[in-house]
């Protein structure tokens, strides 16, 4: 808007001018040393500093404050005041697009909440489907990807259960029970059944992963898979 001196009394609508006395103190307050009666400019930091001197030089000169001010491009077209402003954030798109913001946060913070502290994947060694060892043992080789999901360290013990495998018995490194934060790591196990016990053919078994933080059970995982026998022992 035109801007220039004037009294203070004086009638500067007649005179063609508008709010702005031009006394600079908006340029002088700047700590990047940008004119904001020019527009908006990339170096404004948004502290609001032109905003509390304008407004003090406006109460001094009984104007209404907000010459200088927080809107919108729209809103200085329509020449809307600050309460205009405002009141035209209850459109029902703002209320559309915050609501569907809301849901996402809401949905991230539940998910973040309700996420499992310890995850588990089976998977077969394709090498060798099943082999005999020492004579007396039918053995499937498997890897467990065990993925701890919490900042904090975590004990995992792992066991299997053939539902209609009898002496049923699981072997793997010890040291893979020490699971690291937010770490993921492969686990090679062996399960083993007797031969006497074990009927040719696919079986099904559950294979269980239970996790300890500071002596409470934070996790207990059950991963279904199958134990093959050959068919020619």
């Amino acid at each position: 808007e035109p801007r220039g001196s004037r009294g203070r009394k004086a009638d500067y609508r007649a005179a063609g001018l508008g709010d702005c006395v031009n006394c600079s103190i908006c340029v002088q307050v700047c700590p990047t040393g940008i004119d904001i009666r020019d527009g908006l400019q990339y170096e404004c930091i948004g502290c609001g500093a032109c905003i509390d001197a304008c407004n003090q030089v406006m109460d001094k000169m009984a104007y209404p404050r907000g010459l200088i001010r927080y809107t919108s491009e729209n809103a200085m077209r329509q020449s809307l005041s600050p309460e205009a402003a405002r009141r035209r954030l209850l459109r029902p798109r703002v209320l559309i697009y915050s609501t569907v913001w809301l849901a996402l946060v809401a949905g991230l913070a539940v998910s973040i909440a309700l996420r499992a502290p310890l995850k588990v994947d089976v998977l077969r060694d394709r090498g060798a489907l099943s082999r005999e060892v020492e004579g007396r043992w039918i053995e499937n080789v498997y890897r467990l990807q065990l993925i701890n999901t919490t900042e904090a360290p975590m004990q995992v013990r792992v066991q299997a259960n053939g539902h209609d495998l009898a002496g049923i018995s699981i072997e793997y490194d010890p040291t893979a029970e020490a699971l690291a934060p937010a770490s993921n790591r492969l686990v090679p196990v062996r399960i083993r059944v007797p031969i006497e016990a074990a009927q040719p053919g696919t079986h099904k078994i559950d294979i269980a992963v239970t996790a300890e933080q500071g002596g409470h059970q934070v996790a207990d995982v059950r991963q279904a898979t199958s134990f093959i026998v050959p068919r020619n022992l």
